[in-house]
Order: structure tokens, then sequence, then C-alpha cells
């Protein structure tokens, strides 16, 4: 049995774009073949495009094993009968899972998978049948993988990189077969459209939706755009893929039309992965005149968003890293009365442990370590350490490389580093992490002896990785102006896009680890609201034309969990010009309304708000909390830098954000019902208005807690998102702030 890289495909027949995959890389396009021992009766037994490698016998010889490349970074584990039939897929991770290999007792595969993160392989077991989803075995960060068991399945022997200096070597285990067995036995049923009929969603053609926004048509949409069958629609996956068609098909059959010929989908290019190159990280601490050198990967990993450069100097413990918008008793400013102007800003993970779910809901919005870095870098900071505190989930542990909300670079140099380094770093100043974590867990983030300068410490960082490629699409579609006369519109949008199985920014308890987030309210809420309303609005164009004197552009966005990606690419690249859009309203978690409280966000971006919600808001009678910073971790970031104004519909977090129960039935469909039609009637009065929305810059408010204390450095910058060039591209500055002042602008290439 052999793996054939040129039979399968002759190269003359091979289609332009064909041939130079297979020049790129000729194993794209193998295929297993079999023969007799001495060379004789040659057999094909696949011929799916793409790469079909490893194949092993099982201990009967009377099936076969292989790993089946769909993409350069995707494959799953196969099996089949020796004569090719009776192909069954045993895994569907959504990533590079390879290297199988049969137990001798012939119940179950043995496998390795980079589900975890790009270059952190371990070793899975999953039953021959795929009836289960797979156990993990292994739990070292790093490369494990090739597993082979012994004859009498007593011993497993692999590859693996747990070695002081990292190099990959052979590692023999014990192997518990009991254990093993009862494990598989234990684990949850695999949730697939090809194992469970319950898993896969109706046909999109089948969906019973109707033009007027009821709560039956938003159900609809969430239980499909939510369902496991999508795997909780990681950027770039299939299950993106397949709710972007959903969505394109919905807003063919309302009556929108494509902005351009190349049809509702718009692909952009982003970061799907990144990989440490090791000996281009380092990381020294000097403290009394003596330097100590820590190990990557063991005592400090960068994070998957940090820039890639150096940065030296004094640290400054900043407690939480958080910047809440919001009154005193809402609000949370872990950098009020602090000065990190180029120093390097050390910060707790995750948020105040010692608080109500409420609270801890409400500050979990702004805990993404993407979004630290942020604030960090606004602040003037020129690196971000991020420790895991002794009070918190996985204490003392780094950080997983592909955990946070972004995988674009940030602009900032940034990692995640051990217990041990952290209190290294503390030591000089008599403190340590658990001390200064218990006291922030009581939320006093103003405490002078909680957040300081760290004195007679000295850091040096170098962080390098390499970005591994993939693309996705929005889905954009829109209704133009009847009048063809005005070329202004309004755009409408939410992202479609979540956490896959929880391998970016999870907040998943024990028990949830690797489960389906399948985002019903973020954002299958914000999506189904957008479609109902263009449903409604294309219907209401058709019977009155002459209303809608300005277009509308509805926008669904992917890459928004990664760090805004899919509405970044589109404010680069718009296909509308931005001056004609008059205002960008975003739906992002609408789903859940509780004692009748509606969030509107961004307000301060137009004089006009306030006026046109009171006036709408007489018929629909919500108990509406108003904020004004359009500077939020939504969508409306990549517009309001632009010159739009922007506002951003919310019903808050909740106990199951960002976690495997934000499921269907916890949705309030009613209430979003009453979101929808609300937002409706205040997009029309958009459309009709004579004078478009004026454009307000928010001035950045500085906290009056007077004294020297108050005195803090602050740039103002905004940063693209989505921008992965050398140093900082900007997307814009905020009013009043020292970089507004000083005339910095907005990259315009």
């Amino acid at each position: 049995m052999f793996t054939s890289l040129r039979s399968a495909y002759p190269l003359d027949r091979l289609a332009p774009d064909a041939r130079k995959k297979f020049d790129a890389d000729p194993s794209y396009f193998g295929d297993i073949y079999i023969m007799d021992a001495d060379g004789s009766h040659q057999k094909r037994l696949t011929s799916t495009p793409g790469y079909d490698g490893g194949p092993f016998f099982s201990p009967d010889g009377k099936r076969i094993v292989w790993r089946h490349f769909s993409s350069d970074v995707i494959a799953d584990i196969y099996t089949m009968k020796t004569d090719g039939s009776d192909v069954r897929r045993i895994t569907d991770f959504g990533a590079l899972s390879w290297s199988p290999y049969y137990h001798p007792s012939g119940r179950y595969i043995i496998f390795a998978s980079n589900k975890l993160g790009f270059s952190n392989f371990e070793l899975y077991l999953v039953d021959t049948e795929g009836k289960h989803e797979p156990v993990r075995v292994t739990y070292t960060d790093g490369f494990d993988s090739l597993p082979v068991f012994s004859p009498d399945g007593h011993k497993l022997s692999w590859i693996s990189g747990r070695t002081a200096d990292h190099k990959s070597q052979i590692f023999i285990a014990d192997w518990n077969d009991a254990a093993a067995r009862a494990a598989l036995k234990q684990a949850p049923l695999r949730m697939t459209a090809s194992t469970s009929p319950a898993a896969a969603p109706p046909a999109a053609a089948t969906l019973p939706t109707t033009a007027a926004i009821t709560a039956q048509d938003l159900h609809t949409h969430v239980a499909f755009l939510a369902n496991d069958a999508l795997q909780g629609r990681m950027t770039g996956s299939p299950g993106a893929a397949q709710a972007a068609q959903y969505i394109a098909d919905q807003l063919k059959a309302a009556g929108l039309r494509p902005l351009n010929a190349a049809g509702f989908m718009q692909p952009f290019e982003f970061s799907a992965g990144v990989k440490v190159i090791p000996d281009q990280n380092r990381l020294s601490v000097t403290a009394a005149g003596a330097s100590k050198e820590f190990r990557v990967e063991q005592d400090f990993r960068p994070l998957s968003f940090s820039a890639t450069g150096n940065a030296e100097g004094e640290v400054v413990f900043a407690g939480y890293g958080l910047s809440v918008p919001g009154k005193e008793n809402e609000g949370y400013d872990s950098y009020a009365g602090l000065d990190v102007k180029d120093k390097i800003v050390l910060v707790l993970r995750y948020v105040p442990e010692n608080v109500s779910p409420q609270r801890r809901a409400e500050l979990n919005r702004y805990a993404g370590l993407r979004y630290k870095a942020t604030i960090a870098r606004n602040h003037g900071a020129k690196a971000l350490l991020v420790a895991t505190g002794p009070n918190s989930p996985n204490p003392g542990e780094l950080t997983p490389l592909a955990f946070d909300s972004s995988l674009s670079g940030s602009g900032i140099v940034a990692a995640s580093i051990n217990a041990d380094v952290a209190n290294t770093l503390l030591a000089p100043s008599g403190k340590d992490l658990k001390s200064l974590q218990s006291a922030l867990d009581d939320e006093i983030p103003k405490a002078a002896d909680v957040r300081f300068t760290l004195p007679k410490i000295t850091i040096g960082l170098t962080t390098t990785l390499k970005h591994i490629k993939k693309t996705d699409n929005n889905v954009i579609a829109w209704l133009p102006p009847t009048s063809g006369k005005s070329k202004e519109y309004v755009m409408l949008g939410a992202h479609y896009d979540h956490l896959g199985f929880g391998e970016t920014a999870s907040l998943a308890v024990k028990g949830e680890e690797h489960l389906i987030h399948n985002g019903a309210d973020d954002n299958a809420s914000g999506v189904a609201t957008v479609l109902e309303i263009a449903a409604a609005l294309a219907a209401e164009r058709k019977a009155h034309p002459e209303k809608f004197t300005r277009g509308i552009v509805f926008a669904l966005w992917s890459g928004e969990e990664l760090g805004l990606i899919g509405s970044s690419r589109y404010t680069d690249h718009p296909a509308l010009p931005l001056t004609d859009e008059i205002a960008y309203v975003n739906f992002d978690m609408v789903g859940r309304l509780r004692e009748n409280k509606l969030i509107l966000q961004g307000l301060g971006s137009s004089s006009v708000w306030r006026k046109l919600i009171e006036k709408r808001n007489v018929v629909a009678g919500f108990n509406l909390a108003l904020q004004n910073d359009p500077y939020l971790p939504t969508d409306t970031t990549s517009f309001y830098p632009k010159n739009v104004p922007v506002l951003a519909f919310f019903t808050g977090s909740h106990e199951n954000y960002h976690r495997p129960t934000d499921k269907t039935d916890t949705i309030n469909y009613e209430g979003t019902k009453r979101i929808a039609k609300f937002a409706e009637q205040l997009t029309l009065d958009l459309v009709r208005a004579p004078q478009r929305p004026d454009y307000l810059k928010v001035d950045y408010a500085q906290p009056a807690i007077g004294g020297r204390e108050s005195l803090r450095a602050y740039l103002g910058t905004v940063p693209d998102y989505a921008a992965e060039v050398p140093g900082v591209r900007l997307s814009g500055t905020r009013g009043g702030s020292p970089a507004d002042k000083a005339g910095f602008k907005p990259a315009t290439s």
C-alpha cells in the first residue's frame, strides 16, 4: 500500500490553476494505491482532490486508516475497506489531524491534531466508527505526533518536542487499554451532519421565512446559524462558509441585490494561525545588575497577535489592564493615574474574581487580550506581558498561542509569562502575584499599592511569529435608492462568525472545554435581526418606492471575533465610497432582552441620535441605556474613525457569553422582534431625512481625580485592527487627544 503523487493526475491534463498548485506542492494531489508484495496488481483506492496519505492497515487487515487533506491546513482521519469501498470519515476537527494508527484491539485509533493551536500537536483517541468525539491523550504544549502501539497494545511510542532544547525525540510510555476504552465510551456523541441527523440544518431554500419581522423567522435564522453542524462558525471554517451561503441565499430571496458583479461574497485574507519561531523569541530580566534569560514555550510565549519586534525598559503592573466605559460605579479604568509611556505593562488575564455574575459579564466583554493590548498601546506602552494569577482558571500557566480574540497584528509586542517569571519581576518590590491579585479581585483598581512601577527591574523582550494565511467572506447586499439621484446610503451590519470549538477567547468553565460554541446571541441574533430588517425593508421599498431616497446596504461580517478583520477589510476597500455612507448601525448580541433594557451605544458620534431614538421609542417603549462612547469592541470601530456616525444595538453580556451554553433556546425572540422593528423604523427615518447626520468626534474624557497622580501619558490613537504592516497603522484618533492635537491622520493606503 502506498501514496502516489503523479499517477492520479497526469500533468498535461491539469487546468492552469491546478498545475500551479501542483508545481507549488505536488503532494496536494496524492492518492492511495494498493498492490501485491511483488509490485503487481496495482489498484487505486482514492480519487478525491487533495492529498491522501499515511495509510495503515487495521489489525485484522480488513480496513485502511489514512489522513485526507481538504486544504493546506485542514486534514481529517478516514477509514475504508481494502478494496476502497465503505469510506468513513472518523474526525471533523477543522484542524490538521494526521498520523493515525490502530490499537491492536482494533477498537480505536490514535492520531495527532493541532486543534488547540497551529503549532501545538496533541495526541487523541477516536473510536473506529467515529461516533464519539475524540478524547485528548497528551497535554504538553508543542509537538506530539506519529504515535505507534506495541504489538501487544501495552506500550505507546511517539515523537515529542517536550525536551529541554525543544528538539523532537522518541518517547515510550505504558498504555492502559481499559482506561482508554472507558474514556471513549464516556465521550459525547459526535454532532456533525454526517453522523447525526439532528445536527444537520435544513436546506436554506426550504426555510419558511416571510417578509414580515416575526419571532418565528428570527428563531429560524438563529436555529440554522447556531446549529451544531456549523461547528461554531469559526472564521475560515466550513461552518462559516455554510453560514455565509445561507445569509447570501436569504438576502437574494428577499429581493436584495449584490453591490457588484462578483456577487454577494466579498473575500478577504486573514491570519488563520501563527507559529512561534523558537530561536527568534527572547525574554531577559535584569535586577541588581544580574540578568536572567527565560525559555520560550516554557517560561514565556508570544501572544498570537503580537507584533514582531523588540522592547526594553521598565515594567509597570497595571492590574487587570481593563478600560471599561461608564459612570464611576459602572466603568473600570486600570490606567487611571498610571504612567506607562514607553514602558512595558504587566497585566493579569481575565477579570476580577470576587465580583457578581452580572459584573463579571460586563467586564468580560472588555477582557479579551487583544483588546487589553490595544488599550496598553493607546496609553503609550511599548510592550505587554500577561500573567494568569493564582486565583484564576489555569493559574500560573502560559496563555495558549491560539487563545485570544485576534490573530492579526496589534502594533505592540505582547507575550504571556508564567507565575515564576511574574514573581521574579515582583520580588524586588517585596510583593507577589497572589497578594496583588487578591486585592484587585475586590475591585480596588485605583489603590496605589496595587498598581505601580516595578522597582529595580528592567526586561528585554523579543517576539517573532510566522502567520498562516486563509480567506473568508463578508456577505454584502443592498437596496439602491429609487430616485437615482442620491448616492448616499445607510449601512446596517452584524458579524456572523463565532468561536468554533473555543479555540479563541473562550470563557468555557470546567467540563465545557473544546465543545462547540454555538454563538446564538453572539452573534446569530444580530445576523437574524439584520436579515429580518432587510426582508421587511425590501418589501416596503417595493410597495412604497418613493420613501427610499437613499440606499440601504446590509453587511454581514466575518472575522469580528479575530479583531474586526472583515469590517476593517471593507473600510479599507469599500464597495461604495465611505463619504456617501451617512451612518453605520450595528447589531451585536441583541437576543437577550431582559427587564425591557435596550443598550444603545455610540450616541456621541452624531447629534441626531438622541432625537431619533426618543421619537421611535415613544411607540417601542424600551427602558433605554444610552452610551456616548463610539470606540467599542465590535464592528462600529471599523467605521467611526473613517468619519462615519455609528450606532450600536446591544442587550448586554450574560453568563453564557463566549461559552458553549450560548444556544438557540436562550434567545428572547419576542424581545428581538421588538428591537428589529424599532431599528427598521429608525432606518427609514435615516433614509428619508432631508439632512444627513452630522459627524462628531468624541473627546477623551480624563478622570477628574485631581493632583499629579491623575496625569498620565495618553496618545489617543486608534489602531487599524486588521492591518499587518511594520509598525502601527492608524485608522484614526480620539478627538482632543494628544495624537489628534499633534495632527496624526489615519492611513489612506
